[in-house]
């Protein structure tokens, strides 16, 4: 399929170049563009269009930063991108819908764990409130829990379209997106930075680069000589779908109460912008930064994560849940057991295979999965190394910070 973003000007010098074309990196762009608009600015994408990776297999919710630590990075990022991404939604035609959800829990432990939810939203500035089991019935009438929280204000969106309609802000502010540009080589001893890929005879250089590479993001900043402790380990999450016939089960978002040991949320329904359910996902190990079917194996990659300390402590911290999540892999039977919890009613026959996506999780040496985003200073450079949900929702409070560090810091 041809790319609606062909390569041009390959060969260009730029004041500044952003590493990646998914939708942290579009944002920075724009952010960039937005305060300098004399700029002479490219956006370079490895794959042949824009939100190939994370941007574009993500469950397309707008957060409301019910979850994260009060003070932390993704707490006020995501308060604040919400807000900027449904302006930009508004200004730029993009659909979204602000649908709400619940959270919904199983057992008294959870209760226990839905309290300590809600005073992270009340110190967050998150619009919600506390619901009964008649409640949860008027809003989600499958669902079933012992209590639950209504969030009004959490929404869903199509991303990929989003991505689509900063690639037209960038354009329009004379900005370029090159596509098919895999950097592979990174320069920053000249007057030049000097970013190399195998597949273009000619270099692109600029003053100052971005790197949002995601899934090869460590690698990227490697190649430039940034010393970094973390390593990406890619997560793939596998959904199924909810049958035409099924998707009464499901008005909007019915998600559970995380498990605060692990930084994934859960199986859990979510309504599509697009129409229709999804279920899920899991989290398995993926078998390659790509790697987004069982078949999908890069020996590399793979040896890389093996071989990885930090992985192998995680590993045998976690084996437990991770074995479980392996087994809801191959077992439809053992997902749909998952997904019963939140909604009893619901049965094998009501599912159909979905898609999947590979999250890029930063783990450290200590085998600790970095929970916030992390973003780190370079040579002429700035380095977005963890940018897990809910990067999505909150790429444009994100693309302010990488561009606040690029003006206040001196290399």
């Amino acid at each position: 399929m041809n790319s609606p973003f062909p390569a041009q000007n390959a060969g260009g010098r730029y004041d500044v170049v952003v590493i990646g074309g998914g939708i942290v990196g579009l944002a920075t762009a724009v952010t960039v563009l937005q305060r300098h608009p004399e700029c002479r600015l490219a956006v370079l994408e490895a794959e042949s269009d824009v939100g190939r990776h994370q941007s574009g297999n993500n469950s397309g919710v707008i957060h409301s930063g019910l979850y994260y630590r009060p003070g932390s990075t993704k707490a006020k990022t995501c308060r604040e991108g919400k807000q900027l991404l449904e302006q930009f939604c508004r200004d730029e035609g993009v659909r979204w819908d602000r649908c709400g959800k619940v959270v919904v829990a199983v057992n008294a432990d959870e209760r226990q764990r839905l309290d300590q939810i809600a005073d992270r939203a009340t110190q967050n500035g998150v619009e919600f409130e506390r619901i009964d089991t008649d409640r949860l019935r008027q809003l989600e009438p499958a669902a079933a829990g012992l209590a639950a929280l209504h969030v009004p204000e959490t929404g869903i969106v199509d991303y990929p379209e989003v991505c689509r309609a900063m690639v037209r802000r960038i354009r329009a502010a004379g900005g370029q997106v090159i596509t098919d540009f895999r950097v592979d080589a990174i320069d920053v001893a000249g007057t030049d930075v000097v970013l190399k890929a195998v597949q273009h005879d000619d270099p692109i250089r600029c003053d100052r680069y971005v790197n949002c590479g995601g899934l090869q993001c460590d690698r990227i900043a490697r190649a430039a000589g940034v010393k970094t402790d973390v390593r990406i380990v890619p997560f793939r999450g596998e959904y199924y779908e909810l049958k035409s016939e099924s998707q009464r089960l499901c008005r909007n978002l019915i998600y559970p109460v995380p498990d605060p040991s692990f930084p994934f949320l859960g199986v859990h329904f979510t309504r599509m912008i697009q129409g229709g359910v999804e279920c899920g996902p899991n989290a398995v190990l993926a078998m390659a930064r790509h790697g987004y079917r069982w078949s999908d194996v890069n020996v590399s990659d793979l040896a890389e994560t093996l071989s990885f300390a930090g992985f192998r402590k995680l590993a045998g911290k976690h084996w437990r849940m991770g074995a479980g999540e392996m087994y809801r892999s191959f077992s439809k039977h053992a997902f749909t057991r998952a997904l019963q919890k939140l909604i009893p009613s619901i049965r094998s026959t009501d599912l159909k295979p979905g898609r999947s996506g590979v999250r890029a999780q930063a783990v450290t040496p200590e085998g600790v999965l970095v929970d916030d985003f992390l973003i780190q200073r370079g040579p002429r450079s700035v380095h977005v190394l963890n940018a897990p949900s809910p990067a999505a929702t909150a790429s444009l409070a994100i693309a302010r910070h990488v561009v606040d560090r690029f003006e206040s810091e001196e290399d």
